[in-house]
């Protein structure tokens, strides 16, 4: 059993669709008597909880700085990280009267295998994606698939070596892929990256059996090892206060509650695209017209446009769906809206974090993948668990009354809905006592309490 001698290091990608699901992996693992320390950047530090408890405290680190604006943006901030960010852990690892047992830290952060290496002390990846997408990522990188055209968008790039051979025309695949130069420093970066992760001491997903158990499967195969644990979903599921988790929501629970209480069960749509990604003109359009036409309530949550480029709600759209629509501009309790009674379906960009939200809530989905894994959850969805249906793909958009009609049929289909209560009851199933999440982490644990007792 784990103790407070057992200290971990968590170092979560400086973003908050990182950060949020390694701290609550943080929380899971103080509940048992873990000490753990984040490793966080000035900007996302208010995500800390503060005093939830002595065992988790937190190691500031220097801010990235980026003085080539040309860069890949990826690239350099995690060079930075690597640059900057490594002596000071490793001195201040060092000094520590506890000494880390772990470091645990982001997929994108694979140079710290060389840190754990430095601090004899195993590294475990963290992926706040699930083993589907980090199984099609890894083929990628390490396998370098060809296809004849890329200047084609629609050519076929295959995976024949994973399960169900998943295939994606050439434009779903990562823009890093596609356009990074073969050889650069870019397309370097992700090699390596990649083979570190691949060699690391093990894989943490957050994830549950139930739901991608071919795949845990396959990477077990695939590294040559069991060192894969699936511990998910790590969310807050009986939070006092869940429209805190990840920042204060933009409107007050008293109006969303006030708005969602009067409803039907299962007759609101949810339509969020997480807080990074941001609708282009065009799109926002369609999306509006779409809700407006539909007829159905909705409560659409929109980031606040940063550029001219961003697609903001329309003038007068909220006085046109008053009283069936509820607007937010701004961070919404999700978490919180998703699990109302009243909300039959989530129209969502399948980032992991909303996925594992809703299915959390058994809630129907509608995909609109934008990039990122996000092809490659919505696949997931769609394809093989049956819980959500599609309604568009990045700029590949129905026109409105098409996608209206979408939202509509996802609110009424009883397939889709049957198979989602299924999944929330097997994922809760997974997070409760004895349950199979409960018993991945504690192998987990059990791995590093080895290492430490062998060293």
């Amino acid at each position: 059993m784990a103790t407070s001698e057992t200290h971990v290091l968590a170092y979560p990608f400086p973003s908050s669709g990182h950060v949020i699901p390694l701290i609550d992996l943080s929380k899971a693992l103080v509940s048992r008597g873990v000490q753990v320390t984040v490793l966080i950047t000035p900007h996302n530090q208010p995500l800390i909880p503060t005093n939830f408890s002595p065992l988790l405290q937190t190691l500031l680190l220097p801010a990235p700085i980026f003085p080539n604006p040309n860069r890949n943006r990826l690239v350099a901030l995690v060079t930075f990280m690597r640059q900057n960010h490594y002596p000071v852990i490793l001195n201040w690892a060092q000094a520590q009267p506890t000494p880390p047992s772990l470091i645990l830290s982001d997929f994108f952060l694979g140079w710290t295998r060389l840190l754990a290496r430095d601090l004899h002390v195993p590294r475990l990846v963290f992926s706040p994606s699930g083993a589907f997408a980090l199984s099609v990522s890894n083929s990628l990188w390490r396998d370098l698939p060809q296809i004849d055209n890329p200047h084609d968008p629609n050519a076929v790039v295959s995976f024949p070596n994973l399960p169900n051979s998943p295939v994606y025309p050439w434009w779903q695949i990562t823009h890093q892929f596609r356009e990074s130069p073969r050889g650069s420093v870019e397309w370097e970066f992700h090699v390596e990256n990649a083979r570190f992760n691949i060699h690391s001491d093990g894989v943490v997903f957050n994830s549950f059996t139930e739901l991608e158990r071919v795949y845990l499967d396959s990477m077990k195969k695939e590294l040559g090892h069991e060192r894969v644990w699936a511990v998910g979903p790590v969310l807050p599921l009986s939070s006092s206060s869940p429209e805190e988790r990840g920042g204060s929501s933009a409107v007050s629970r008293h109006d969303i509650m006030g708005f969602l209480d009067p409803r039907d069960d299962c007759s609101v749509v949810y339509v969020c695209f997480g807080s990074r990604t941001f609708l282009t003109c065009y799109q926002m359009e369609v999306l509006t017209r779409a809700l407006e036409m539909s007829g159905v309530s909705f409560v659409l949550s929109v980031g606040v446009a940063k550029s001219e480029e961003h697609g903001k709600v329309p003038w007068g759209f909220a006085d046109r769906v008053r009283g069936r629509g509820f607007v937010i501009e701004g961070w919404a309790p999700q978490l919180e809206i998703l699990g109302h009674r009243s909300v039959g379906a989530f129209l969502t960009h399948c980032g992991w974090n909303s996925v594992l939200e809703g299915l959390v809530c058994g809630v129907v989905m509608l995909t609109w993948p934008m990039g990122a894994d996000q092809y490659t959850n919505a696949k997931l969805l769609v394809d093989e668990l049956g819980v959500a249906v599609g309604a568009a793909e990045g700029e590949k958009v129905p026109e409105a009354a098409e996608l209206g009609k979408r939202i509509e049929r996802a609110l009424g289909s009883t397939k889709q809905r049957v198979r989602a209560e299924e999944l929330r009851n097997a994922a809760l199933r997974a997070v409760g006592e004895g349950g199979s999440s409960q018993k991945e982490l504690d192998a987990m644990l059990r791995f590093v309490a080895e290492v430490k007792g062998a060293a």
